[in-house]
């Protein structure tokens, strides 16, 4: 409704005025949508500004009549004040289940996210990018694109070198119960403290490196099950985080097939190639000193050849790339656009964000300093039944149960979206799990008190006619759900998402506040309860879209 209306609003201005831009956007506190079109006329019309927006006012009264939107203005703006058909028709979007979805485009797009090294678990630095990744592929579908959601699998890195000798030659036991990525994990830093006091350790490492770039059948076995066995573990972390992927590309993969070799011979008879024994690219032309390195001297790969060629791939087999990335890989990042324009290719669309951590400080894989993802969720699920029991001490152990894993994975979620990308952040277990602030529970608990008044109030009739303050700020809000859908999926800025159902939360806990409903009257009380289904089905398709659940009780 918002975008049909937006649209007869500027087709109004464009026909009045004759203009092209009719400068036409947000009205802020005082109006739905504003123009200064009057400023640019005045210059061609050599006229006061504030005459003729006057002028134009009683052209688009005449225009806008039959679209229930009342023009004001003041000065030379011109002010469009949206009335009851626009909320009548938001009321009856609202109601129907997937709202906010937008039309079908015939669109591919790749997105890419957290592809951390199968070194160890994801820890609490990895986990921006995974809700990063996810709320984008959610606003993505939501907005009408086809899209598939990657991760790039290092299966031939040093990392995993390390991992495989680590297995072959130190024994380490996996305890009973011990995930397969926390296994890995013990290996690897063993391997790290050993190669560290044994430099010759390293000839063992570099000969792995070259077998596996060779594709020798039992290197490439010890390889790839250490990064299953890795994987295994990440893969049920990312569940937990409602943060799935659809397809695993393993950069092997691109070694075997030769894309990556034809990449090269490409890079190679580029003039701003430099071989030396090492293969390299100049990108002084794009503001960079340093050389981008492809090839060692040894004549094995480095990651970001493998990973030239993997976007050669989504370019050929998606409309969009996008990757998400942390702030320690701009440099690389921007080397690998740099790049695909000098092949010719299209490179992907970056997202880079800075990093979340905890008060505990920062960590390190290799030196075995690090909070796991697991161990996050683990402890924020134990603070968030103890919430549960504490409000909802009559409840089943099953109920408690499911409500305080709802409440800790939206809590860690919705903490983490909420901060713009370029933002670093610390997670704060007392903010995350506060159920009267700006949190996932807030949202979730105002959802919840919808779907309880609905339960209460019993059947009604659908009445479309909203009336006091608190019930027009809110419908108005409702209607700017698909407007926020399609501006992320521009913009590529989800935390947008995250305020908006905050915002959308703290008008339907005002409206809940100011406006009796279960005791209201005849249609007084239809009204509300038609307002009360649509704000909780928008609150439970912005939650849905934040990959939270949308909890009936709390």
């Amino acid at each position: 409704m918002y975008f049909e209306t937006y649209k007869a609003v500027e087709d109004a201005l464009k026909k009045v005025t004759g203009e092209d831009d009719v400068l036409l956007g947000d009205g802020g506190e005082h109006a739905d949508l504003a123009s200064t079109v009057a400023f640019a006329l005045a210059k061609k019309r050599k006229e006061n500004p504030a005459k003729i927006a006057a002028d134009l006012k009683a052209e688009l009264d005449k225009e806008l009549a039959s679209k229930g939107v009342s023009i004001e203005t003041k000065g030379p703006y011109i002010n469009f004040v949206f009335g009851g058909e626009y909320l009548k028709g938001i009321l009856k979007e609202a109601l129907k289940p997937g709202y906010g979805q937008l039309p079908a485009k015939n669109v591919r797009v790749c997105l890419e996210h957290t592809s951390a090294n199968p070194n160890g678990p994801l820890h609490v630095g990895h986990i921006r990018n995974s809700v990063i990744g996810d709320t984008l592929a959610r606003v993505y579908r939501k907005a009408g694109y086809n899209t598939d959601v990657h991760y790039y699998v290092n299966d031939m890195g040093r990392q995993i070198a390390i991992v495989s000798w680590g297995f072959d030659n130190l024994g380490i036991a996996r305890k009973e119960g011990e995930k397969g990525d926390r296994y890995v994990a013990d290996v690897y830093v063993e391997a790290n403290v050993r190669l560290n006091a044994d430099p010759s350790i390293k000839e063992e490492i570099d000969r792995r490196m070259a077998l596996i770039e060779q594709g020798d059948a039992e290197m490439v076995k010890k390889f790839r099950e250490a990064v299953i066995l890795c994987l295994d573990g990440i893969k049920a972390t990312l569940k937990e985080m409602n943060a799935p992927h659809n397809r695993f590309m393993f950069e092997s993969d691109f070694v075997r097939n030769k894309s990556m070799i034809n990449v090269l011979k490409r890079i190679e008879a580029l003039p701003q190639a430099k071989q030396d024994g090492t293969l390299s690219i100049d990108l002084s032309e794009f503001g960079f000193e340093k050389e981008y390195v492809l090839r060692r001297s040894d004549g094995t790969s480095v990651y970001a050849a493998r990973d030239l060629a993997y976007h050669e791939w989504k370019g050929a087999n998606y409309d969009r790339a996008i990757d998400i990335l942390g702030a320690d890989h701009k440099l690389i990042g921007r080397q690998l656009q740099a790049t695909l324009k000098l092949l010719g290719d299209v490179p992907p669309e970056i997202v880079f964000f800075e990093f979340v951590s905890l008060p505990e400080g920062s960590m390190s894989t290799r030196a075995g300093k690090f909070i796991s993802a697991d161990d996050l969720i683990d402890e924020v699920r134990k603070r968030a039944y103890e919430e549960v029991n504490l409000r909802r001490p009559e409840l089943s152990e099953e109920e408690k149960r499911s409500i305080a894993e709802s409440v800790a994975i939206g809590a860690v979620r919705y903490d983490i979206i909420r901060v713009s990308q370029e933002k670093s952040t610390v997670f704060d277990w007392k903010e995350a799990l506060d159920f009267e602030k700006q949190s996932a529970p807030y949202i979730q608990y105002a959802h919840a008190r919808a779907c309880s008044i609905l339960e209460k109030a019993g059947d009604f009739k659908e009445v479309f006619a909203p009336e006091t303050e608190q019930e027009i700020a809110l419908v108005k809000k409702i209607g700017m759900f698909p407007k926020v859908i399609d501006e992320i999926s521009r913009d590529l800025r989800p935390h947008v998402l995250a305020i908006y159902a905050r915002e959308l939360a703290d008008l339907f806990n005002s409206f809940y506040r100011y406006n009796p409903v279960i005791k209201a009257e005849g249609e007084v009380r239809d009204s509300r309860l038609t307002i009360v289904k649509a704000a909780g089905n928008t609150l439970r398709e912005a939650l849905t879209t934040l990959g939270i659940d949308a909890i009936k009780s709390m």
